[in-house]
């Protein structure tokens, strides 16, 4: 049975409300209408198998029982697996928790092939029987044998997650690391590309299956614009306002953004009406929230910080809280995602959720 409703401004205000008593002044942030935690839950890690399944789904109940209702995946995030995990999670909070599907924001991605459960034995046989036998995709549609973003592909795609994760609508949808595509085209058949996708992904706003859109890339928002797979912020927005005016949906990116990858905020590679811009001004110029991936970097981040940088972190107990702290710190980052299958991770990262983010003073000195 797939759950009715989104994330709406009257739920996630309620959601906020949960926490009154307990969570810091800034911990959840307005955007888009929407109230979202400053840090939200990610699925991207994790063997393949029901242990795992279970360990997300119980990691994803306790998140937001304390405090996050950011919940983020994609289809190809093991293997559907997690998609599956969110959606027997949303069963428990909606049904036996007493938290109302319009408290929780859910995003997902598509772009990627997906497998199903596990990799297959053959995947040129799993494309062909999935996808080419269909009609979905020719072969020539997927980019490196993995990648494709025609919109029949990303609506079966968006059908398949909205059945993974048992809801009518997704609250955002990513496509998923579209640099993926460049290099295999040119730079006017990627943007005619894109622009279809982005038509498309309007038809699903109309139809209420999806609420906003965007982008979530690991490396062309954070690289040189002469370099390969760069991706132009004002160019894509411009395009949506072509596509949908200036009520568009396109209104999300996702980029890596941690102690480790700081280019979000130290690169100024993004142009917007002739200035010379980082791409969180940028993004904040052009209305547009962003949400940190990788804000621990995978767990590299959790050892080893240098004592002068954990002092001006806060001196918080555990590496990756500070890790954190820093990423959620950050001006015009409204959501640090962090992976967390395991509920001491859930329990020690969202500590968090009763701790005021850096003052945004003390946080420019970090980089004095």
């Amino acid at each position: 049975m797939s759950l009715p409703a989104h994330a709406t401004t009257e739920g996630t205000t309620r959601y906020r409300k949960r926490f009154a008593e307990t969570a810091a002044p800034d911990h959840f942030r307005t955007q888009q209408d929407l109230t979202l935690s400053s840090i939200g839950i990610g699925t991207y890690l994790g063997n393949a198998n029901s242990a795992t399944d279970q360990n997300y789904s119980d990691a994803i109940v306790r998140a937001v029982q304390l405090g996050c209702n950011v919940i983020d995946s994609a289809a190809n995030y093991r293997f559907q697996r997690s998609e599956r995990a969110i959606g027997a999670a949303l069963q428990r909070l909606t049904t036996d928790l007493g938290f109302p599907r319009e408290e929780i924001v859910i995003c997902t991605k598509g772009g990627y092939l997906p497998f199903d459960g596990a990799p297959p034995r053959n995947i040129r046989s799993y494309v062909e029987e999935t996808f080419v036998k269909s009609g979905i995709a020719t072969f020539d549609d997927f980019v490196g044998g993995s990648h494709c973003m025609t919109p029949r592909y990303l609506q079966n795609q968006l059908d398949q997650s909205l059945a993974n994760m048992g809801l009518k609508s997704i609250d955002i949808y990513y496509i998923h690391n579209p640099e993926a595509q460049v290099g295999a085209v040119s730079e006017t058949e990627f943007y005619q590309r894109l622009g279809a996708t982005f038509e498309l992904l309007e038809e699903n706003y109309r139809q209420g299956k999806v609420q906003h859109y965007g982008v979530a890339s690991w490396n062309g928002f954070r690289v040189t614009a002469d370099s390969k797979g760069y991706h132009s912020l004002q160019e894509m927005v411009e395009l949506a306002r072509q596509i949908g005016g200036n009520s568009h949906h396109f209104r999300f990116i996702q980029l890596p953004f941690n102690l480790a990858m700081p280019e979000a905020l130290t690169l100024q590679n993004q142009v917007v009406e002739d200035r010379q811009l980082s791409l969180l001004d940028a993004a904040a110029s052009l209305g547009l929230t962003v949400v940190a991936s990788a804000s621990i970097f995978q767990g590299r981040l959790t050892n080893n910080l240098p004592d002068e940088l954990r002092h001006a972190l806060g001196d918080l107990p555990t590496n990756a809280q500070m890790a954190l702290q820093f990423v959620r710190s950050t001006p015009k980052i409204t959501t640090a995602l962090v992976g967390m299958s395991h509920m001491e991770h859930v329990e020690e990262n969202l500590t968090l959720t009763e701790v005021s983010p850096i003052e945004e003073s003390k946080y420019a000195s970090l980089f004095s």
